[in-house]
């Protein structure tokens, strides 16, 4: 186990968060991997359909982390308050209530894909390809969910560098997968590259977990099973979880909207944003990280040093995002060129990156604030704000504005807008929650 409570405060955010960010930087390999060898092997329509399930399973993602972020975040503060004995249960229950919870998903995903499909008005000329690598992708639920476990707890323990190596291997592997699958079998092979992936990623995680820390494995026999343990990650989970299922629930109403125009302009969208995952990759690892170091430091009876790090979170979400949009903005058009060669693609999606990603750090103080409220334990904060921003402010203002003469561009525009509100919103929350911990002093 490694502690978060001693060292300067940047240099143990950093380098706890850095392999996660090379983990999940692999882990986005998965779907850019799909959509440049799709792109170029099978063209716009299948990229387009990648696109669309790209977001779906994002959604699939958020789930299977918000159930189980408040499993790592209860294992954070007991180390930090060196309570050993209260770990084991928290292990075993989350880990098998995200088992029970990635069958029931897979099966719903599986028997509602038509009607997603519908819903969100893909483009005729996309649909095929779409319910083909969506029926599959589901089938990747399981995996997913129980990597997502594992994953939460070794970032509880401290460990943030087990599950990148099983995800470097996995993401390999897709790659490989996928060249060989997609030429063979077309856009069903891309998916099936990926989901025979993350079960290898599930696996070896697995494995590793049992190896590296014995004490702390999952028990298959007799395993130790608390409701009230459910009931305290869940208290911190499904706020979490909300949060994230309402912003994908969010971007898939975009998605519909931008559907609308046509697959050219589906097929920019896509490809957009895969490059804003990865640009918002670091602040998001470093939110994710300040809330294991907030936990174990309130464990710990530090508060002035989780105040520290706050600050010291924010500077380097700053840091990296601002670096990255010097990067995007004046080399967007050979960024795109890389996924898809179509001239009417890149055009679109030009001018979506030199609008969004001038405001990348934004979303990274938003990232960052929110670390800091789930580290606290107060997970209904960033849910509101999500609920708020993105759903009464963004989308409502992206239909409004697509439906003037900007068109698509209101779509873009919109983005900032509700990134800005959502800082406002944990802003405020967080200086609220600042001046009650003096008052209580």
């Amino acid at each position: 186990m490694k502690e978060l409570t001693t060292g300067k405060e940047y240099k143990v955010l950093f380098y706890f968060a850095l392999p996660i960010l090379i983990g999940n930087l692999f882990q986005q390999f998965y779907n850019v991997a799909d959509s440049v060898i799709v792109g170029r092997f099978l063209g716009k329509q299948n990229l387009a359909a990648v696109g669309f399930c790209f977001q779906i399973n994002a959604i699939l993602n958020a789930v299977s982390m918000g159930l189980s972020l408040g499993m790592g975040i209860l294992i954070s503060r007991y180390v930090g308050a060196k309570e050993t004995e209260k770990i084991y249960a928290v292990i075993d229950t989350g880990f098998y209530f995200s088992m029970v919870c990635s069958v029931i998903f897979c099966f719903l995903g599986i028997f509602l894909t038509d009607f997603l499909i519908d819903v969100f008005q893909v483009p005729d000329d996309t649909v095929y390809y779409t319910a083909i690598y969506l029926k599959i992708l589901f089938l990747g639920t399981i995996p997913t969910f129980l990597y997502s476990a594992i994953t939460n707890i070794l970032r509880g323990l401290g460990d943030s560098k087990t599950a990148v190596y099983c995800l470097i291997g996995a993401a390999i592997l897709n790659i490989v997968l996928d060249i060989y699958f997609c030429q063979k079998w077309g856009i069903g092979g891309a998916a099936a590259a990926t989901v025979l992936s993350q079960w290898f990623c599930c696996g070896a995680s697995f494995c590793m977990l049992s190896k590296k820390y014995p004490l702390y494995g999952i028990h298959i026999k007799k395993p130790q099973l608390q409701m009230a343990v459910l009931k305290k990650s869940l208290f911190i989970g499904i706020p979490s979880m909300t949060q994230q299922l309402f912003k994908s629930i969010g971007f898939l109403t975009l998605q519909g909207m931008v559907n609308s125009f046509g697959s050219t302009c589906m097929a920019a969208y896509s490809v957009t944003s895969k490059i804003d995952s990865f640009a918002q990759l670091p602040a998001l690892h470093i939110g994710q990280t300040l809330s294991n170091f907030t936990a174990q430091n309130r464990g710990a009876k530090k508060e002035e040093r989780v105040k520290r790090g706050f600050f010291a979170a924010l500077f380097m979400a700053w840091g990296v995002t601002i670096t990255i949009s010097l990067l995007v903005v004046p080399f967007s058009q050979l960024i795109i060129k890389f996924f898809i060669k179509d001239p009417s693609v890149i055009d679109i999606g030009v001018g979506y990156l030199r609008i969004v990603a001038l405001f990348y750090c934004v979303d990274a103080a938003m990232q960052v604030l929110n670390g800091i409220l789930l580290g606290y334990e107060k997970p209904f904060v960033p849910m509101i704000s999500t609920i708020v921003s993105l759903c009464l402010m963004q989308v409502p203002a992206a239909y409004v504005l697509s439906h003037t003469s900007l068109g698509y561009i209101g779509i873009w525009l919109a983005t900032p807008f509700g990134w800005i509100g959502g800082v406002l919103i944990r802003w405020y929350y967080y200086k609220k929650l600042c001046q009650e911990k003096k008052m209580a002093k």
